[in-house]
């Protein structure tokens, strides 16, 4: 059956769409394993294209370490662009996986891995495309089950309808738990309903929505979320790695055939931060820092570079400027690849002291492009957002990069910011013009500065998942006068699809109510809501008015002080007391400092991870 199915494809599928490589698996590294009845089948899956789903370490870290198990099969699947899934549909392909071209419905477990909002639609997409039921109650014993991770885990409810089980927190800490738990249940011939309950019972990781119950009060809000049976605990725990030095790193990652967004090695140096931003689920969530040794890091590096041959390793972090030994290891990663003709690059950098470090160590490899990240460019913006850092140290840093020979510097910022004021946005404007300047200084011309800039969206779990989003015509009006302030042609402004901003806002905090609008815009067609070229804002917003929801509810809403909010039952170990401490901060425009360098927040966070936040 799969060798017909995957001569049928090769035949009279590929020849027809662009990219076919995305679809063929066979990849450098790429495991392929027996399906045996002692072994657990899942398959990963990715709510995007394969592109952007290869360019994700967490997706290659789940893959290696699932594939190391002797009692378990783990294969990929990404979501087909439109030419392909056309003609699947036309000639009744089931989606199928990159390894085997095994359906994905004869897999013991479908795990997405969710990574922004604008993703669900192609969520109910592919299980539709699997043969799958899309919405979970509606799932039989011959189904497999559904679950879902990524930071989207930690506010979950919009999704409640079609996943049947989240695991909140680091994969590789609760995911292997899971399997272990899985294959003892199919061996004991448990019922889906008897698994999703001990699976409840068992990991405090794990939350399986139709086993809680939501009420509502008369304003809409939520009055409780509870268990609906006796022994389940209310709260959810996020899982979080205790240890970066002692877990699993894939030194065998996948390779792809064909152009990714990102294609080189990734080296993740530190999990966590402390910085305390005040807008930042994933610094507020990740808690506390967990760096890996230089030793370690250059040791991984060496071994993904032999087993892969990529010329380019990036160093990923939260922060990678606050790793706290970064000098010396960018000294021996420039000893190590700097001979080779390797890259080194970093994500957008925290302006910091290390940043005028920063320009002579990366010089021997790089000289693109030095990418910050202000986010506002006002002291008391800054303050505001718990972002303590001064256009002294940021000119210092950037002129340093321009002596160094550097060309381009990319800054990004956000507006709707809370209490912003037009000041605060002409701020931006006088700001890149400042760098600008800087390389006509030096080199008697004038720098290249590109601008990313992106409306403010509250995130849960954040100092201000209280604050309403700015509206839709504000952002609009703050973008207009922006663009009639930035005039000079060696600055580009990018600035993010406001509406797609405003539907990431919706569901960013949203309860299981959406669920209903997710699955209308879907039947209308919404799907690759994060590609500019699929968005259809008009098309939401009639499923909204289909569904009887009101959109505006979720976004523009100033939320009660003591609200219970849709995610309150998911602990990301940061606890709300300290988040309602920094809100009150922020009015006052009171900077908490690093705890790794400061006192204790007592934010929570260290007693879920049973160690300390100081690198």
């Amino acid at each position: 059956m799969k060798n017909a199915l995957k001569l049928f494809i090769t035949e009279n599928l590929l020849p027809l769409v662009e990219m076919p490589g995305q679809y063929i698996g066979g990849e450098w590294n790429s495991v392929v394993k027996e399906h045996t009845d002692s072994r657990i089948k899942m398959v990963l899956a990715f709510p995007d294209t394969y592109s952007i789903g290869m360019s994700h370490l967490g997706i290659q870290i789940l893959y290696g370490l699932l594939n190391e198990r002797e009692d378990t099969v783990c294969e990929r699947v990404f979501a087909p662009v439109d030419d392909m899934e056309s003609l699947m549909r036309k000639h009744q392909i089931p989606l199928f996986s990159l390894e085997t071209y095994t359906p994905v419905r004869e897999f013991d477990i479908i795990g997405f891995s969710i990574q922004y909002e604008l993703s669900y639609t192609n969520i109910l997409n592919m299980l539709s495309l699997s043969g799958i039921p899309v919405i979970a109650s509606e799932r039989s014993e011959a189904d497999p089950l559904v679950i879902a991770g990524g930071p989207a885990a930690i506010s979950p409810e919009p999704l409640a309808d079609f996943i049947d089980i989240f695991l909140v927190g680091d994969g590789e800490e609760c995911l292997p738990q899971l399997i272990t738990l899985w294959k003892d249940m199919k061996r004991r011939k448990l019922s889906r309903s008897e698994k999703l309950i001990s699976i409840a019972k068992t990991l405090n990781n794990a939350y399986v929505p139709s086993l809680f119950d939501v009420t509502y009060g008369w304003n809409n809000t939520i009055q409780q979320i509870r268990p609906k049976i006796d022994g389940l605990s209310p709260r959810i725990q996020s899982a979080s790695v205790k240890d970066l030095n002692t877990t699993y790193f894939p030194t065998k990652p996948i390779v792809p055939y064909v152009k990714t967004v990102h294609d080189r090695i990734t080296i993740e140096v530190m999990r966590g931060c402390t910085q305390g931003c005040r807008f930042c689920q994933a610094g507020m969530s990740k808690r506390p820092t967990r760096p890996r040794t230089v030793e370690n890091i250059v040791r991984l590096a060496e071994l993904c570079y032999a087993n892969t041959g990529h010329n380019e390793i990036s160093l990923a972090s939260l922060s990678i400027s606050d790793y706290p030994a970064l000098s010396a290891l960018m000294e021996q990663m420039n000893r190590a690849f700097h001979p080779r003709q390797v890259n080194i690059s970093f994500p957008s950098l925290r302006v910091n002291e290390q940043l005028i470090l920063l320009p002579s160590l990366l010089n021997v490899v790089r000289k693109s492009g030095l990418t910050l990240a202000p986010e506002a460019a006002t002291q008391t913006l800054r303050r505001i957002i718990n972002k303590d850092i001064t256009d002294e140290d940021l000119c210092k840093g950037v002129g340093e990069a321009f002596k160094q020979g550097w060309n381009l510097v990319k800054l990004y910022f956000m507006v709707g910011l809370p209490t912003e004021t037009d000041d605060d946005i002409d701020a931006i404007a006088r700001l890149a013009y400042k760098v600008s300047e800087l390389k006509k200084e030096i080199s008697g011309n004038f720098g290249q500065v590109n601008i990313s800039i992106a409306p403010f969206v509250p995130k849960a779990h954040t100092p201000f998942q209280w604050h309403p989003m700015v509206t839709l015509q504000r952002i609009k009006e703050i973008r207009n006068r922006l663009f009639d302030r930035i005039r000079r042609k060696c600055i580009r402004i990018k600035f993010h699809n406001a509406e797609r901003s405003i539907l990431e806002g919706i569901f960013a905090r949203g309860d299981r109510r959406l669920g209903k609008v997710i699955y209308q815009a879907w039947q209308d067609g919404c799907k690759f809501d994060a590609w500019e070229e699929h968005f259809h804002f008009q098309k939401w917003m009639e499923a909204f008015q289909k569904a009887g929801v009101d959109w505006a509810f979720y976004v523009h809403r100033q939320r009660g002080d003591d609200e219970v909010f849709p995610w309150d039952h998911i602990s990301c170990g940061v606890v709300k007391p300290f988040l309602v401490q920094e809100r009150q901060r922020s009015f006052h425009e009171e900077v908490t400092p690093d705890c790794r360098t400061d006192v204790c927040p007592e934010c929570g966070s260290c007693a879920r991870s049973q160690n300390f936040c100081a690198a």
